[in-house]
């Protein structure tokens, strides 16, 4: 296990700082991202399924550690929770992977696969019938794969499970591998101590944290973040078998500051593209600036501080991974690439405060900024991943 860095030096600071600043009021507005939370459903050109990257860095990293638990277990019904599962194809393809990895253990040592129970979690407002339509060509695959590989069709029960994974989801000790990817940066819900002793929002014309931002943004932020994590790890804690693994990509900070570019580069982005609408006088001001994602990038050292102080679980791996978001050298291709990617993730949510009208007219605006962007250089992000053994 990598070696444990002490708490964030910079976040003690600016809690010490910031407590008082810190005010919760009912007067936000109000957003529950429960109900309102969800990647942008269907097959179409702005749709999730259309625009969602895949986790190729990480995917030699859940297949393994889900063969490990196999291999410590040998049970004859293997149960997987893929939690923030999402719609489209890709829902599926880190289950496929799992179960073709098994499926070839079992036929190198001659033993039957055992059943599979694949359990894929989201809110409920996630479009899981796209995922229900994609079943056909996964058991297709499955049949092919195990055809080829000479081991034996597997049984596949799979089940979808609406819920926020933010309390508990399957019955206790029912779960042997929960994988998580680029899901637990999303937070149960807008922090609360964003505004004033006046109800007027402190961190105005931004809608995540910024070099401008007051310490108190921060410190909720982190604060949220904390409650959430725990809240996560302890839900799990009761449903993951003993010798159980998780695997959990995020993104993240690789910076101990609570400023990392990486992170907040696109947020910034956005923030121009709506400042560019209120200059125009299609958005009024004051919504943008009551306006805050529910998000937050973690660094290893915040993880690692939840993971100890709840206590269930041993960190075995913790990895940062850069990811190139401007790849091809087609800054125009990489550009649309990555506004489409974050309209289909951020559209329910802008919708709902904005209204609909004004979201094309955004991305039209976002798509050009990040164009530019990636003209003058590389725009990356950073992924955490992490592996926990339930003790």
């Amino acid at each position: 296990m990598p070696r444990q860095r002490p708490r964030d030096r910079d976040f003690e600071f600016l809690e010490a700082m910031a407590s008082s600043l810190l005010h919760c009021s009912d007067k936000l507005p109000f957003m529950n991202v429960e109900t309102v939370l969800h990647m942008k459903e269907g097959l179409g050109e702005t749709s999730y399924a259309q625009n969602s990257r895949g986790m190729d860095t990480l995917k030699s990293l859940i297949t393994n550690s889900a063969a490990d638990v196999y291999l410590s277990q040998m049970p004859e019904r293997f149960a997987v929770a893929d939690l923030g599962c999402s719609s489209g194809p890709n829902a599926l393809c880190l289950a496929e992977d799992i179960i073709g990895s098994i499926g070839r253990i079992c036929c190198r040592s001659s033993r039957p696969p055992p059943e599979f129970s694949v359990l894929l979690n989201d809110l409920p407002t996630n479009d899981f019938n796209t995922i229900f339509f994609s079943l056909p060509e996964f058991t297709d695959r499955l049949k092919a794969a195990a055809k080829s590989d000479e081991w034996g069709r597997p049984m596949v029960f799979l089940s979808g499970v609406p819920g926020s994974f933010y309390g508990r989801l399957f019955p206790a000790k029912s779960v042997h591998f929960v994988c998580s990817c680029s899901s637990l940066h999303w937070l149960s819900q807008v922090p609360s101590g964003l505004l004033d002793e006046m109800n007027r929002p402190i961190n105005k014309g931004k809608m995540y944290i910024s070099s401008t931002s007051p310490l108190a943004v921060p410190v909720a932020y982190l604060r949220q973040f904390q409650r959430d994590f725990s809240l996560f790890l302890k839900s799990r804690a009761a449903e993951v078998f003993s010798g159980g693994r998780m695997v959990l990509a995020m993104l993240g900070r690789q910076a101990d500051g609570y400023i990392d570019r990486r992170t907040t580069f696109l947020w910034e982005l956005l923030s121009e593209s709506f400042a560019s609408l209120v200059a125009q006088g299609l958005v009024e001001e004051d919504k943008v600036d009551a306006y805050n994602v529910p998000f937050y990038a973690p660094s290893i050292g915040e993880i690692e501080e939840e993971v100890r102080r709840e206590g269930s679980f041993r960190m075995d791996y913790v990895q940062t991974y850069e990811i190139n978001l401007s790849s091809s050298g087609d800054a125009r291709r990489d550009g649309r690439t990555v506004s489409m990617a974050i309209r289909a993730i951020q559209e329910s949510m802008l919708s709902h405060h904005f209204g609909p009208e004004i979201v094309d007219a955004l991305f039209a605006k976002y798509t050009e900024l990040v164009t530019a962007s990636m003209e003058r250089e590389e725009v990356k992000s950073v992924q955490i991943g992490v592996v926990l053994t339930r003790l």
